[in-house]
């Protein structure tokens, strides 16, 4: 738990009413009376740069001076709805989602960094064993990785409906879709950019980027959020956590209804990007979030210092396969071929990690459970003496290719046979209006550089229809 201290005297009408504000919102708080400890006021000294101010309040060692009560809410979470505290980490996509809906909405909220024991403890406790993020306590009421849709009626939130009429709504906020806006903003067109999860899309997941021009190398996360704070400085507008259910049209204006809003356009860009393809086999449903993971930029923490299996044998698998082994004790790469697909400068790269070892050939069966719900092994088949074997580790990170997230599309743009939308010209889509950009194109390159360049044709598709 959080280490609370208020450093005061009985005295001090401000210490009083914190302390009375701390005890009202049932927060633990220890009470050092400076007058009574010589220790207690060197620290508030050197804290306040020689000034003895009080109260001044330790939150696990970070300080705040004399907060008032509404200082003190946002630290603790405190609403009148109730108490809010966040679970999460800064590398996870879905937290940062959540704390921006909270934020944007005016919601007090206490974040709690997993990093730490007992906050892992908890989400573990809260959760059946399982290492899942967000959770969310609201008053003591836990929400596992709760959706906007579901903060907003929990919270009570009251969001209004907006009946403006956008040049071009773009769906999805990864490369290609931050791309498109900076361009239609450029050309004093307003852009509204609707996010399901969070800003960057599969790019903000990927530890480094070494092929994207301009940079040798670069974090995902990093170049996401200067192509995200490019995009609002030419005036995009950026709403996280809105999954669109629906497009329809009427009188040359679009209209998307998402889980909380319906908005309206005169375009509509599908940048949606895709997700990760799953094994299908025993297991691997129920072992999600027990041991078994999709992106190592988001999971990768909870196993440092451990034995992890990767399966797949293309670039995404090799890739962060070398990354997870920087952190983990060892990596066992699974692939179901005699060769691995991926460049030749990521195999050559594997060849000089030492901790990383390799099972060619094997076709994997089935994930299997310890005692208590957990991932503990993988079995496999050789795909040539048909002998079966079990390989054991603490984890399991799966990357064996994309699936478009063209779903919601298919009644409304044409598709090809394995869901990709199709396209032609300056990516215009069979309805004159829609346009598409990034991987859940078809003929996409799944690549960075590649989903921008995409953006920067739809922009002239936009162009050319809205004049």
């Amino acid at each position: 738990m959080k280490i609370i201290k208020l450093y005061g005297a009985d005295w001090c009408p401000d210490c009083r009413r914190a302390k009375s504000f701390l005890a009202d919102n049932n927060i633990n708080f220890e009470f050092i009376d400076v007058d009574l400890d010589e220790t207690a006021t060197a620290l508030v000294e050197s804290i306040n740069k020689g000034k003895r101010i009080i109260p001044t309040i330790l939150v696990d060692e970070k300080s705040y001076t004399n907060p008032n009560n509404n200082i003190l809410s946002s630290v603790f979470g405190i609403n009148d709805v109730g108490t809010v505290q966040l679970f999460g980490a800064d590398w996870c996509p879905d937290c940062r989602r959540a704390k921006s809906f909270l934020t944007d909405n005016n919601i007090n909220f206490e974040f709690i960094d997993i990093e730490s024991d007992w906050a892992t403890k908890k989400v573990e406790e809260i959760n059946n064993g399982k290492r899942i993020i967000p959770t969310i306590l609201i008053d003591a009421v836990p929400y596992t990785n709760p959706d906007n849709a579901k903060l907003t009626v929990v919270l009570s939130i009251n969001i209004e409906k907006s009946h403006k009429i956008y040049d071009t709504i773009i769906i999805g906020a990864g490369a290609a879709g931050l791309t498109t806006s900076i361009y239609a903003q450029r050309d004093r067109f307003d852009s509204l950019i609707l996010e399901k999860s969070t800003v960057g899309g599969n790019a903000f997941l990927t530890e480094k980027i070494e092929n994207y021009p301009g940079f040798q190398s670069i974090s995902g996360p990093k170049l996401m959020e200067r192509m995200e704070e490019q995009a609002v400085t030419y005036g995009a507008v950026i709403k996280t956590g809105e999954a669109v259910q629906s497009i329809s049209k009427q009188d040359d204006i679009f209209s998307i209804k998402t889980n909380t809003n319906t908005y309206l356009s005169k375009t509509v860009v599908l940048s949606t990007g895709s997700t990760y393809r799953k094994l299908g086999i025993q297991n691997e449903k129920e072992l999600i979030g027990s041991g078994i993971h999709y992106c190592a930029t988001c999971d990768g923490a909870f196993y440092r210092d451990k034995d992890i299996i990767v399966i797949g044998g293309g670039n995404s698998a090799l890739e962060e396969g070398i990354f997870l082994a920087g952190f983990c004790k060892s990596v066992k790469i699974v692939n179901r071929s005699t060769e691995f697909s991926a460049s030749p400068t990521y195999i050559e790269k594997l060849k000089t990690i030492k901790n990383i070892t390799t099972y060619m050939n094997q076709t994997s069966e089935e994930f299997v459970a310890n005692e208590k719900g957990m991932f503990q092994s993988l079995n496999v088949v050789d795909n040539e003496t048909n002998e079966k074997s079990t390989i054991t580790a603490d984890g399991v990170f799966i990357f064996i290719g994309l699936i478009p997230n063209t779903k919601v599309f298919e009644n409304v743009v044409d598709l090809n046979e394995r869901g990709f939308i199709k396209t032609k010209n300056l990516a215009e889509t069979s309805v004159k209006g829609i346009f598409a950009a990034g991987d859940c194109r078809e003929g996409a390159i799944a690549q960075v550089a590649a989903a921008t360049g995409e953006g920067v044709l739809a922009s002239y598709g936009i162009r050319n229809y809205l004049k």
